[in-house]
């Protein structure tokens, strides 16, 4: 003002009841003819709407809307800030990367509204398990991040992680449904495993992906290891996204020998990965990758199609018509499945008692209304339906009458102890007896040895499939086996 008489700026200003608000504010001086200083001008303007807008844009910019933590971009800058200061005091810090387990059974299971509701109410119990300096964030879906400063050994990042998973073990309750959550942690430690955010958040992630997979549901310290194997992951991962194109899947086919005729009466259809020049890669390491990716869902229809063409070829050449099993992933349910199979077997020209559909205990468990649903769309139209791995989920009576279900098969984990083992006899049996009270057929798994046949066979089971009869073979030497076998 006493430069060149002007002044703008923005003040809080008063209104006549008292109340306050920002204001945008111009003052002017005012001379007369003669040069002489009469009075000042101000212009006042209201900016409460504009300010609102700005502190909207910088929470939609820098908050999760969902839990109201930092998001992504706010984690990523306090945290190069915290790595500064940490570096100038020689100080230690921790990132704690944590994944909520099998919540994609939970949305899918009570909705997207309930599963919202879910996750703002982990947030908050994240949120009030951390000392006031440490930082909790949502990154998306239901993945948070923990930032902790200054810590003075390694196992004070354990003791969070601990007190995090203590938080989420209590009961939620959302919309009537009590819900119990686990998840995994990964921990890395700032500067051993990282000098930016970028590389600490990343390589926390890489820890609490290999915690997951260990199934324990607890945390784990990172490790350069880790990446190692992590490498080989996205690598697998990039060649299963190819694999459909270069027609690198094929099809094995393990038979299913009846115990009273000693004739095989069905077969199971198992995909196999085989690279040229590296050979066959096991299922149990591209399956679970497939299932995380979404990859099983294309996998999967290849394998439905597959199966149904190569019947159509075993009747083109006069081979005696024989059930093939499929199995059917949780990420495959969809209302469009029983359409997409029914439209193979339309297409194939293919009797749909010839086709029988494998899920397991859990799928019944996790998605018990809509699994329903489909079975039943499949048995209307005569489609075999057979729940695998029995025993080892949480199948009781009341869902086994509830379920169109034809087929229980033993898992091979009750099949691989007896007669010897006394608990896998005993389980064993009462599935076996259990199955024949409900007028359902039974399949032993995973049979290897004469004595494990011999007690089966004296126990009731129907059905056996394993090892000692025969290892999963190609259709070829499969058709084979069949003719020799049937006397066909």
């Amino acid at each position: 003002m006493s430069t060149d008489g002007k002044w703008s700026g923005e003040l809080e200003a008063q209104r006549k009841g008292g109340d306050t608000y920002p204001a945008s504010v111009s003052i002017s001086s005012v001379h007369d003819a003669a040069g002489k200083l009469t009075h000042y001008c101000f212009v006042f303007s209201d900016i409460s709407q504009r300010r609102q807008a700005e502190e909207q844009i910088y929470r939609l910019a820098y908050f999760d809307p969902l839990t109201n933590l930092p998001n992504r971009a706010q984690l990523y800058s306090l945290l190069e800030q915290a790595i500064l200061e940490a570096h100038r005091k020689q100080d230690h810090g921790a990132v704690l990367f944590l994944d909520l387990n099998r919540f994609k059974h939970i949305n899918d299971s009570f909705g997207h509204s309930p599963a919202d509701t879910l996750l703002a109410e982990v947030g908050r119990r994240l949120s009030h398990a951390l000392r006031k300096e440490d930082v909790v964030s949502r990154l998306g879906g239901d993945e948070f991040v923990i930032a902790l400063f200054d810590i003075n050994r390694r196992e004070d990042a354990a003791a969070v992680a601990r007190k995090a998973l203590a938080a989420l073990a209590e009961p939620f309750f959302v919309e009537n449904h009590e819900i119990l959550l686990s998840a995994s942690v990964g921990i890395s430690i700032f500067p051993d495993d990282g000098r930016d955010a970028e590389t600490l958040i990343r390589n926390a992630d890489v820890a609490m992906y290999r915690a997951k997979q260990l199934g324990n549901s607890g945390y784990l310290y990172y490790s350069r290891e880790m990446n190692l194997r992590s490498l080989e992951r996205l690598k697998m991962e990039g060649g299963l996204r190819h694999a459909l194109e270069r027609n690198e899947f094929i099809l094995h086919f393990q038979p299913q020998l009846d115990l009273a005729s000693n004739r095989i009466i069905g077969t199971e259809a198992l995909v196999r990965w085989q690279i040229p020049g590296q050979g066959m890669i096991s299922p149990a390491q591209f399956i679970p990758i497939a299932e995380e990716t979404g990859l099983i869902i294309p996998i999967g229809e290849w394998v439905i199609e597959a199966t149904c063409r190569q019947l159509r070829a075993w009747l083109d050449a006069g081979l005696e018509p024989v059930k093939v099993a499929v199995n059917l992933s949780p990420r495959q349910f969809s209302q469009n499945l029983p359409r997409t199979v029914m439209g193979y077997l339309h297409k194939y020209g293919i009797p749909a008692d010839l086709l029988e559909v494998e899920i397991t205990e859990s799928m019944l468990m996790h998605n018990a209304d809509s699994v329903v649903a489909m079975m039943q769309e499949f048995a209307a139209a005569g489609i075999v339906m057979s729940l695998d791995d029995f025993g080892t989920g949480y199948s009781s009576l009341s869902y086994l009458k509830r379920f169109p279900i034809d087929t229980l098969k033993i898992d091979q984990s009750f099949v691989r102890g007896i007669p010897h083992d006394a608990n896998d006899s005993a389980i064993a049996t009462a599935i076996i007896s259990m199955a024949k009270a409900l007028k359902l057929r039974v399949i032993a798994e995973g049979v290897e040895t004469e004595s494990q046949l011999d007690f089966l066979r004296a126990a009731g089971c129907d059905e056996i499939q394993g090892y000692w009869f025969s290892r999963p073979i190609p259709a070829d030497p499969y058709a084979q086996l069949l003719r020799e076998t049937n006397g066909t």
